[in-house]
């Protein structure tokens, strides 16, 4: 398997996710430097002018508080996809954007819907399906993180509480649960060991050998050795002489 699948850290693995959330405090600081009211671009469902809260809903925050409480998971979650899917990260972020948006449009109160905890649902989903669906022992240990992080979050995805789109949540939830199933074979896998290949075969294996049956470590050369560096001496020496008596 070629390099660039396997997991290994890159600046952009961090650099991306916090530049995406620098540039959504730097939004909601313009809206409160020049006393700009972006509400109104978020979703509205139902509404043919509410369609564009899909693409813009998720850099639009009502309070600093309410950015502060998305910026952390987001940080998080969207570092840990670029690191474990590098490949289609870009994907998973824009089309989650644009999916979980338009779910909302569709089953949404008519009220503005605003925020990125669509695309965090989107992403606690992903990663935990994609980790459980995968079965490597890497991706559902950050399944399980997720849950433990993240888990209480599924509550918010039924109308508990006044004020919080539970349907923004709800559709960020299925439609992680969609990509983990598109994007099935999309995942990086770990460089496998020697020892972990179909062909290994433990008595062919050179380094071994260099151990008894109980485990110790073979101080002395092998004999084969000995006498292979032997006739290179002996070789060397026989030529000398020659050239010395001519």
């Amino acid at each position: 398997m070629k390099k660039h699948k396997h997991f290994h850290f890159s600046t952009g693995v961090i650099a991306y996710p916090l530049f995406f959330v620098l540039f959504i405090w730097v939004i909601f600081w313009a809206e409160v430097r020049f006393g700009f009211r972006l509400s109104k671009y978020g979703i509205y469902p139902q509404s043919l002018k509410g369609l564009r809260g899909v693409l813009f809903s998720p850099f639009i925050h009502g309070s600093i508080k309410h950015l502060a409480h998305n910026s952390v998971p987001l940080l998080v979650l969207s570092t840990a996809l670029f690191y474990f899917y590098r490949s289609i990260a870009w994907k998973v972020l824009g089309y989650g954007i644009l999916v979980s948006g338009f779910l909302t449009w569709c089953i949404g109160r008519p009220s503005y819907h605003i925020g990125a905890s669509g695309l965090i649902y989107v992403l606690v989903s992903f990663i935990f399906f994609k980790g459980v669906f995968a079965k490597h022992y890497r991706l559902i240990a950050l399944s399980l993180l997720v849950v433990f992080l993240y888990g209480s979050m599924i509550w918010y995805t039924m109308p508990i509480e006044k004020g919080i789109s539970w349907e923004g949540h709800l559709s960020g939830l299925i439609t992680g649960l969609l990509f983990a199933f598109i994007f099935k074979k999309s995942i990086a896998k770990p460089k496998k060991y020697v020892w972990e290949q179909p062909d290994y075969n433990e008595d062919d294996d050179p380094f071994l050998k260099h151990f008894d049956e109980n485990g110790n470590f073979i101080e002395h050369i092998e004999p084969e050795v000995e006498e292979e560096q032997e006739s290179i001496i002996i070789s060397y020496s026989y030529k000398e002489q020659k050239n010395e008596e001519n």
